[in-house]
C-alpha cells in the first residue's frame, strides 16, 4: 500500500475506530478517536477535570477493548476503589452506543489533589482511585452466560491497568496507548480522546505457522515500539486523519484497513425498564425515593433523566405482579 487512502474507507474520523492488519508482523489493532460522544456524556454531568479525564480515557478504553471482540451485546469496563474516584462505568452495545458515569467523594477529591489544582495528574490511578479493582464484562442476553474477567488496580494508568489485566488472563499479547484532554473551542468545552492498541495474532489466524517462535516476538517488540511511538499530539489532532496516522507509523508493513465502527451517545434506559426495577422492589421500601412533591423519583446514572412516579402510577406497576 503505498498511500493511505488505497487501504482505508474514508468517513469522519470523530467516534469511529479503525481498524487495522499488518500482515507481515501477524498483528492486528484499531485506532478509536472520540470527541462529541465524551462531550454528549461528561458535559452533560459537570463532572470536575480530574473525574472527567479518567471517565474519557475509561470510555476510550471500553471502545478498544469492545471493537476488539466478536460479541452480540454489551461490554462493559467497570472500576471501583476506596479512593476519591469510588466508581466509574462506561459501557458499549454491538450497534455502537456508547455511555458512562462516575461516582466520586468531592472532599476527599479535594483533599487528593491539594489547593488550587484541579486536574488529574498523571498516573492518577493510585490517588484517585485508590484500591480497587478493573473488571471487564461481556454479556450477551439471559440465554448466553456471562463473560466477566477481574483484575486488581494496579499500575499508574488505565493502559497499565489494561496491560496487567492481558498479562494475567489468557489474551493474546495486547498493547494499548491512550490520550485524552479537554480544549475549550470558540467559548466552549470539548472533549478528545483516543487509543491505539496492537494485539498479536494466533498463528493460524495470522497464516504464520511456519514463522519461529523468536522471529514472533521480535516482530511483536517491534509492533509496540511502532505504537508506543504516536504522539499524544498527533493521537487527538482533528486535523491529523486516522489512517494517515496509522499509516504513519506503520508504512514500512503495509497496514490493511477494515471498515470503521461508528459510535453514539445514547443511553438504553426507558420507562418500562425503570418499571421492571420498581417491581422488583417492595413498595413500602420505595419511601425514602419520594420527592416533596410525594412522588417516587428514579434517576438514570448514565444519561441523568428523571422518572417519577404518582400513587397511581406504582398502583399499576405492582398490579401487574399481583
Amino acid at each position: 500500500m503505498n498511500q493511505p487512502s488505497e487501504g482505508f474507507p474514508r468517513t469522519s474520523d470523530d467516534d469511529h475506530a479503525l481498524p487495522f492488519q499488518l500482515d507481515a508482523l501477524g498483528v492486528r489493532g484499531r485506532f478509536v478517536r472520540l470527541g462529541p460522544t465524551l462531550d454528549a456524556v461528561i458535559e452533560r454531568h459537570g463532572y470536575p477535570l480530574a473525574v472527567a479525564r479518567p471517565l474519557a480515557e475509561a470510555m476510550v478504553l471500553c471502545a478498544a477493548l469492545a471493537t476488539s471482540l466478536k460479541y452480540d451485546g454489551i461490554f462493559t469496563l467497570q472500576i471501583s476503589g476506596d479512593g476519591p474516584v469510588r466508581l466509574l462505568v462506561t459501557d458499549l452495545t454491538t450497534d455502537g452506543a456508547l455511555r458512562g458515569y462516575a461516582q466520586f467523594d468531592s472532599w476527599k477529591l479535594a483533599v487528593a489533589l491539594g489547593a488550587g489544582n484541579g486536574e488529574a495528574p498523571e498516573g492518577y490511578v493510585p490517588k484517585l482511585f485508590g484500591h480497587g479493582r478493573l473488571a471487564f464484562t461481556v454479556d450477551q442476553g439471559q440465554h448466553t452466560e456471562r463473560y466477566q474477567g477481574v483484575v486488581p488496580l494496579e499500575g499508574a494508568t488505565l493502559a497499565d491497568c489494561a496491560h496487567i489485566y492481558f498479562r494475567q488472563s489468557e489474551q493474546l499479547p495486547t498493547g494499548i496507548k491512550i490520550a485524552a484532554r479537554r480544549v475549550v473551542r470558540d467559548g466552549a468545552p470539548h472533549w478528545r480522546a483516543a487509543a491505539l492498541m496492537v494485539q498479536q495474532m494466533p498463528e493460524f489466524d495470522a497464516g504464520r505457522m511456519d514463522v519461529d517462535l523468536e522471529q514472533r516476538e521480535d516482530d511483536w517488540r517491534k509492533a509496540v515500539i511502532l505504537m508506543a511511538s504516536a504522539t499524544e499530539a498527533e493521537m487527538l489532532d482533528p486535523a491529523l486523519p486516522a489512517s494517515r496516522l496509522v499509516y504513519r507509523l506503520f508504512h514500512q508493513e503495509r497496514p490493511r484497513g477494515f471498515e470503521r465502527r461508528p459510535f453514539v451517545a445514547r443511553c438504553r434506559c426507558n420507562r418500562g425498564r425503570i418499571d421492571r426495577v420498581l417491581r422488583s422492589i417492595r413498595r413500602e421500601e420505595l419511601a425514602d425515593l419520594r420527592d416533596q412533591s410525594g412522588r417516587v423519583a428514579v434517576k438514570c446514572e448514565f444519561c441523568s433523566t428523571e422518572y417519577l412516579y404518582s400513587d397511581d402510577d406504582l398502583d399499576r406497576i405492582y398490579a401487574a405482579v399481583a
